[in-house]
């Protein structure tokens, strides 16, 4: 056999086992169908922002005091025109490294559990509410939300996804406009401007709290079936 196409064999027997893995560590037995999350239509709509000028718009933000302290601006990635949207609180330490949204521990388990779905980031788009780091990787503050929220709007306007999943209290409150506890919100579908959204814990309170992976796959298989049918 090929050298390379037994390394291929390798890889696709490691990650299958990846994710058989991560569905035991959640205490299940069998591995729910996979779903695809993009793209929701051929091409962009006739006078839509595309994401490419939504960040032209951003451009090397000095809107706020973020501006003096972060490495690099932290937009987004994925799928432009992606079924999916995950939606975080801000970038950390090694995001702000790479300019590029969860990729630290978090963003890791975040790619496991999107594994567990049968997705991946080429799937979905991942994005936060804040594009700059907060010193120490702090909470955001009102006119950090207040300031960068707009350009998410235009991000999420530009995409059109049909589902969102909001991952911890700040994109939860943020999106949802509410100051209710994300423990009461969690697992219940809520809209947002019309587009179904679905709060749950943020990976990092997961690597924290190992026992909420199970509250969060209840999520994700809402997610999933919803992704299955068609949103709506």
């Amino acid at each position: 056999m090929p050298e390379r196409l037994l390394s291929e064999l390798r890889e696709a027997i490691a990650a299958g086992r990846s994710r058989f893995e991560y569905l035991r560590d959640l205490g299940l037995d069998e591995v729910p169908a996979g779903v695809r999350g993009g793209p929701t239509e051929p091409g962009r709509a006739p006078g839509r922002e595309s994401l490419e000028e939504v960040r032209a718009a951003l451009g090397d933000c000095q809107r706020c005091g973020l501006c003096g302290t972060r490495k690099t601006l932290v937009f987004g990635v994925g799928n432009p025109s992606a079924r999916l949207v995950l939606v975080g609180e801000a970038p950390g330490r090694e995001e702000d490294e790479k300019g590029e949204p969860f990729v630290g521990e978090a963003g890791r388990l975040l790619d496991r559990i999107l594994f567990a779905m049968g997705l991946s980031r080429d799937d979905v788009y991942i994005c936060n509410v804040l594009k700059c780091r907060p010193p120490n990787n702090r909470d955001p503050e009102p006119d950090e939300i207040a300031t960068c929220e707009p350009f998410l709007i235009r991000q999420l306007a530009a995409i059109q996804p049909q589902m969102i999943v909001a991952l911890g209290r700040f994109a939860i409150q943020t999106l949802l406009q509410t100051k209710a506890p994300i423990s009461r919100l969690r697992g219940t579908w809520q809209q947002y401007q019309g587009i179904p959204l679905m709060p749950t814990y943020h990976p990092a309170y997961l690597l924290r709290n190992p026992a909420g992976k199970r509250e969060v796959w209840s999520d994700m298989k809402q997610v999933m079936e919803r992704l299955r049918v068609g949103a709506g």
